[in-house]
């Protein structure tokens, strides 16, 4: 019955916000800007330029791209030197590999640190990726994660078979725009995202298993 399981990145595969915030905090002290923790926990889930964007605005004297390039440039070294997984769910992929269930990444994250997390999972973990590379509507739009599932053959009809984990509200919408069956990872993001669209809400991995991912879909189906 479980298709695919289909994952947002920071937040949910891994901690990497704090990779990001003090990115955005060293350039905006750097030139001129002005930025702070709210700000940078706003724009968590966001595409890099839209946050680039924000940054000029309020101040930062670089260009957009010289912001999102310096900003992806920061985080990739850091995620080099340690990819901060959140605890469990490395051993969440490897049950679903063992088990023959498939997983995609789903992220508005450039392909370089897409392609740097899938080298690092877990042998076979990932069958393949969305990034924010691609020439696809970004998220809160439902086509990353319909993308996502052509990768693995599943059509729009199959969504619903398919669990998609996301941490952020902008992700949310668009994993439930989907039609895929949303669980919301909660334990590492500050944003209150209780009265979102989601089936289901987390908080973690411990206990996460193969069965309980499918009994979050027959729940979904009705069956």
């Amino acid at each position: 019955m479980l298709r695919a399981v289909l994952w947002d990145m920071d937040g949910t595969l891994i901690d990497s916000e704090p990779y990001w915030h003090e990115s955005e905090l060293r350039l905006a002290r750097a030139h001129g800007g002005q930025w702070n923790d709210e700000l940078a926990w706003q724009g968590s889930g966001k595409p890099v330029p839209q946050i680039a964007r924000q940054m000029v605005a309020l101040g930062t004297d670089l260009s957009e791209t010289q912001i999102g390039e310096a900003m992806i440039d920061y985080v990739a070294r850091s995620e080099m030197r340690h990819m901060p997984w959140i605890p469990g769910v490395e051993k969440v992929l490897k049950t679903l590999t063992a088990a023959g269930i498939p997983s995609v990444l789903v992220t508005t994250s450039p392909r370089a640190l897409a392609q740097n997390l899938v080298d690092q999972a877990p042998r076979g973990a990932f069958v393949g990726f969305v990034c924010g590379d691609d020439d696809v509507a970004k998220k809160p739009d439902p086509a990353p994660y319909l993308a996502a599932g052509r990768i693995v053959g599943i059509g729009e009809e199959q969504m619903r078979e398919c669990i998609a984990v996301e941490d952020s509200l902008t992700g949310l919408q668009s994993a439930v725009s989907s039609g895929a069956t949303t669980l919301a990872q909660t334990a590492y993001i500050r944003t209150d995202t209780s009265q979102g669209p989601q089936f289901a809400s987390i908080s973690g991995y411990e206990g996460l298993t193969v069965r309980r991912l499918e009994e979050y879909v027959r729940q979904r189906i009705g069956i």
